[in-house]
């Protein structure tokens, strides 16, 4: 049904002239072979204009408040930044090889119940992503017409929160061929603008400066190094499927990964080489990017290039927020609600608004908290990214689409293993990670004492290791253990799938 469905809708196409706009219907479904388009390369504009945000500037003054210099958080930058996306890279082999969003194809580790489990963690951080980029596109729009005159008060920053909402949550609702062409669009935009701001603030970089931030010690070095994983790649590594599983099977797996990978850092490196000069050239512009990451960044620049600024931080915020809000939706209704996609996307999108009027109008210390927030979820998500990458590593053939929605298909309703795999882990992250600029996290690091790293306060306190043990037990324990468990289900016969009207494929 969904291949024939796919063959009218092209031929509609094709006597219009070209592809018409509409709200994609695929939900968690399997997208069918007539519906499956495109090439590896393709991947290069939604994974770019997702991370071209001029917030990539911003993390050259996170980075060196870890107390490391230059060069040393050159380092950590690159290497977290790369090999985080390139976890991304590999999960988006299983969208080409399973046609079904990221968070289904972990139903063939985690079972169909059991996986709802990490997708209500994977539904919770990219909820949280994309109301921390709507209300910094929020803060950003409200600080340049401040210092335009035109007023940034309340009234600005209701107006910018509506705009910005309306085109998120447009593209979350709409779908996948919408954001493709907003993607692509962005993309141009914000590119040409980002290499203009950095050309007018060229200027601003005093080197001297920047040569005379002190160096910090190993474990500062791998805070930061941890921070920059789970700020880039590990915030998406739970959606990195959702857009490969609409390439041809026969796409190159290895091409996958390596444009995912390159569409997704090359931007973002520039972006860190950039900031930390700046960030290193004033101590006044490092500490006020933690108040307001982007509006911050106007304060290099001239007047007249304030409305260019503007729209280049918007855009480069929207693009990746309506990426957020997409997978979001795919996450809820892979923790079991049953409503339509861009239902899902909609409960979102108010979600997002309720959560980004908390921090426009009411939070403060944006900084220690956004770190909270990427920190405590992280350590979850690297265990999940772990035990998926091994039990992709381990298979030797495509899922078995069909069951992947049945309770009595091979992939089982609850494996006990990787469930508990992921709760371990996460316990024993959490105590192994501080986050001092949110008093609500205070409980974590409480096993740094006991491990003899100097608890709460000592040289371990801020280096985040619960991050990379999560990421390291889920993969070691569940290469080890699963792998027999992955030859009995290749060695069962193919199932039989059993369609619905609309294509989709359940329990």
């Amino acid at each position: 049904m969904a291949g024939m469905q796919g063959k009218q809708e092209s031929e509609r196409s094709a006597r219009s002239g070209g592809p018409q706009l509409k709200v994609e219907v695929h939900g968690l479904d399997v997208i069918g072979d007539a519906d499956r388009k495109g090439r590896p390369r393709q991947l290069f504009w939604p994974w770019f204009g997702a991370n071209v945000s001029i917030l990539g500037l911003s993390y050259g003054s996170f980075a060196l408040g870890f107390g490391i210099s230059f060069w040393q958080a050159l380092v950590a930058g690159v290497v977290g930044i790369v090999f985080s996306f390139l976890l991304c890279g590999f999960v988006g082999v299983a969208g080409k090889r399973g046609s079904a969003p990221t968070m289904v194809l972990s139903r063939a580790v985690f079972g169909v119940r059991g996986n709802r489990l990490p997708s209500a963690i994977s539904w919770v951080l990219t909820v949280g992503w994309e109301t921390v980029l709507t209300a910094l596109a929020t803060l950003a729009t409200s600080t340049v017409f401040e210092r335009l005159g035109w007023g940034g008060g309340t009234s600005t920053k209701i107006i910018a929160l509506v705009i910005v909402t309306a085109l998120i949550i447009a593209g979350g609702v709409m779908g996948f061929d919408l954001i493709m062409r907003m993607q692509t669009v962005i993309t141009v935009v914000t590119g040409v603008l980002t290499v203009a701001y950095i050309a007018l603030v060229t200027d601003q970089i005093h080197w001297d400066a920047v040569m005379r931030t002190g160096s910090g010690s190993a474990q500062e070095f791998i805070g930061a190094l941890v921070f920059m994983m789970t700020g880039f790649g590990l915030g998406w590594v739970n959606a990195a499927a959702d857009y490969s599983r609409y390439l041809p099977r026969r796409s190159s797996s290895a091409a996958v990964v390596g444009w995912t990978t390159f569409g997704a850092s090359v931007a973002p490196i520039v972006l860190l080489v950039f900031g930390l000069l700046l960030a290193g050239s004033s101590a006044d512009l490092n500490k006020a990017i933690a108040a307001d990451p982007v509006g911050a960044l106007t304060t290099v620049l001239p007047t007249w290039f304030l409305i260019p600024f503007a729209a280049v931080a918007v855009l480069g915020l929207v693009g990746g927020a309506v990426l957020d809000i997409y997978s979001s939706g795919l996450a809820l209704l892979a923790t079991g609600l049953r409503a339509p996609r861009y239902v899902a996307a909609l409960i979102d999108g108010v979600l997002m608004v309720a959560g980004t009027v908390y921090i426009v109008f009411v939070a403060d210390n944006f900084l220690g908290q956004f770190i909270g927030f990427l920190t405590t979820l992280g350590v979850p998500i690297a265990a999940w990214c772990g035990i998926m990458l091994a039990d992709l590593a381990l298979r030797r053939r495509d899922y078995d689409e069909a069951d992947l929605y049945r309770l009595s298909g091979r992939y089982g309703s609850v494996r006990l293993l990787p469930v508990t795999v992921i709760v371990v882990s996460t316990a024993l992250g959490w105590g192994l990670v501080t986050n001092a600029g949110a008093s609500w996290l205070g409980w974590q690091g409480y096993l740094l004492g006991p491990a003899g790293l100097g608890g709460t306060s000592g040289s371990w306190a801020y280096a985040n290791l619960g991050v990379l043990v999560a990421l390291i037990i889920g993969f070691v324990v569940t290469l080890v253990f699963n792998r027999s468990r992955v030859r009995a289900q290749e060695g069962l016969a193919p199932s039989e799938p059993e369609a619905t009207s609309a294509g989709a494929v359940r329990p």
